[in-house]
């Protein structure tokens, strides 16, 4: 049957309206066909903004120090790590856009009702932390630009937190979205600076497509920076932030097709980004002696006006702070959201802060509170930023399990409900993540891991999840067969019902039925996410001691 605005589950009056994006409108209830292509171009103009957003978000202070490092510690042998994670990025934003245009809900809420409050609460958790550490390497990102263009530390620091709140604070969704897609485009400075230095593209071609290992490298210190590169490009907080931001833009499943346009261009652009880092700093540190010897993305742009100019230098820095900007907004507004959500209460863009106090309130005391820590002297800043990266490596599986189950669940999603292929293929992602993850701690636990044995992890640990990942699929597929479902998933519905389905109010939704193996694996991934986690803080706990 298909649903009304009145038996939706929109928890927030302000989510049902007219799609007032940066570049145009669209009227609430608009069913209008949209055939010729001027009129396609217009609505996906009016569309555009959360896929850009939360892509070239990614791209952030934390993204620019993993790349920088890549580059400059290893050339450009590790581009190819960026094609493998291009359809990893489209399959998981595409299911929280899914998720967010069909329920009207929010990623931490539906997690909340669907898995029980143990498992809200433990994701909300973990996202707040994560989150609020991310926050902090962004500011750090900032200190490190202005440090560079000679800029006052403190005046810049309070002027952009002061920027980044005035942003959201304005009680208009319009505002906020041109000003995040002002700094989408000024993240393109680092094409002039990667052209400036002119790495040999030959060498960059072969490298994004021949998968290989740097020669000389120690493979613990190599397999760490992968992940490290996995944690800061298909990071937890994106799953959380565009979810919510295609809630508040108020896209409805009828322009579901125009959103994944608008994410494959942000993918384009984080590709572009990424691309254009690593071969930069592999090309400016090459035959240097700071080859092999990364600091910060500080001293990247000191590196680029040492050997090339001081224009590449504030090209750089200016495209470091204009990525640490955007990374703050959406990582606070990510969180800002979650807990709203969670805890229902108002949370929209297009309300003023007087009108949804405390969504605002948390997203002001996320941003005063890491522009004010970055600014106390003596606080690890470097060992903050790596220790982000490789917590949000840790804690994407968990993420991506979740993101699974909800994306199966027919009460939630009814006819958008995933298809074979993209079950399959994510639950091979999910595999590879906690194999990633289990390489991590064990490096951690025992730091002279050799090479070999870390080989020997990743071949018997992808054996072992490529079978069970496999008969786990084959099994589904008996049991369709046995039920009859393959019969019904070949009676496709119809456009107008896949265009007008919307999932039903949180309250009349049945309880889901979990199997007692899923909940065996869950309980098994969440106590094995709380060793890794500790692992980590464990390790940043003990270099920062020996540090002192």
């Amino acid at each position: 049957m298909t649903n009304n605005v009145k038996n939706e589950a929109v928890l927030d009056s302000a989510h049902v309206g007219d799609i007032r994006g940066a570049f145009g409108t669209i009227r609430h209830g608009d069913v209008a066909a949209r055939n010729g292509l001027w009129q396609r171009l217009r609505t996906l103009l009016a569309i555009l903004g959360p896929g850009l957003i939360v892509m070239v978000g990614d791209n952030d202070a934390g993204a620019f120090s993993t790349y920088a490092q890549a580059g400059q510690n290893y050339g450009t042998s590790l581009l190819w790590t960026l094609i493998l994670l291009i359809p990893v990025l489209y399959v998981n934003q595409e299911m929280v856009l899914r998720l967010g245009a069909v329920t009207g809900v929010g990623h931490a809420r539906l997690i909340l009702e669907r898995f029980g409050k143990f498992w809200g609460a433990f994701s909300a958790i973990d996202l707040f932390l994560l989150n609020a550490l991310t926050i902090v390497t962004e500011f750090i990102g900032i200190t490190l630009g202005l440090q560079y263009l000679g800029l006052p530390k403190a005046w810049g620091v309070i002027a952009a937190a002061g920027l980044v709140m005035a942003a959201a604070g304005t009680g208009d969704f319009r505002r906020f979205e041109r000003f995040s897609l002002i700094l989408v485009v000024f993240s393109l400075l680092l094409v002039p600076v990667f052209m400036m230095v002119h790495p040999p593209m030959s060498q960059i071609g072969h490298d994004l497509f021949v998968p290989g290992m740097p020669a000389g490298g120690k493979l613990s210190d190599v397999m760490l920076l992968i992940i490290g590169i996995v944690g800061t490009t298909v990071a937890p907080w994106q799953l959380f932030f565009q979810q919510s931001y295609v809630i508040d833009k108020r896209i409805t499943p009828r322009f579901i097709k125009y959103e994944r346009a608008d994410l494959w261009l942000g993918i384009v652009l984080v590709l572009i980004g990424a691309v254009a880092i690593i071969g930069m700093a592999a090309a400016l540190f090459a035959g240097k002696p700071e080859f092999g010897n990364f600091q910060d993305a500080g001293a990247v742009a000191a590196g680029l006006g040492k050997y090339h100019s001081h224009l590449a230098g504030v090209l750089f820095a200016v495209a470091l702070i204009d990525a640490s900007l955007i990374g703050a907004s959406a990582v606070s507004l990510s969180t800002a959201y979650a807990l709203a959500d969670v805890l229902n209460m108002k949370h929209s863009l297009h309300r003023k802060p007087s009108d949804a106090r405390a969504f605002y309130l948390v997203y002001f005391l996320l941003i005063a509170g890491a522009a004010s820590l970055v600014l106390i002297p003596g606080v690890p800043l470097g060992l903050l930023t790596n220790a982000v990266q490789t917590l949000a490596g840790v804690l994407l599986p968990s993420a991506s399990v979740f993101l699974l189950l909800l994306c199966n669940d027919k009460d939630v999603l009814g006819p958008w409900v995933n298809g074979r292929w993209t079950n399959l293929f994510t639950g091979l992602v999910a595999a590879v993540l906690v194999l990633l993850s289990v390489i991590l701690t064990a490096s951690v636990l025992w730091p002279d891991i050799s090479s070999q044995t870390i080989v020997n992890v990743l071949v018997g640990g992808g054996i072992v999840g490529g079978i069970v990942v496999i008969a786990a699929h084959v099994v589904k597929l008996r049991r369709d067969a046995e039920t009859g479902a393959d019969l019904q998933e070949e009676a496709k519905p119809s456009k107008l019902y896949m265009q007008t389905w919307r999932m039903p109010p949180l309250a009349q939704l049945k309880p889901m039925a979990l199997s007692r193996s899923n909940r065996m694996w869950m309980a098994v991934l969440r106590g094995y996410l709380v060793v890794a986690v500790i692992m980590v803080v464990y390790k940043v706990t003990q270099v920062a001691l020996l540090g002192q």
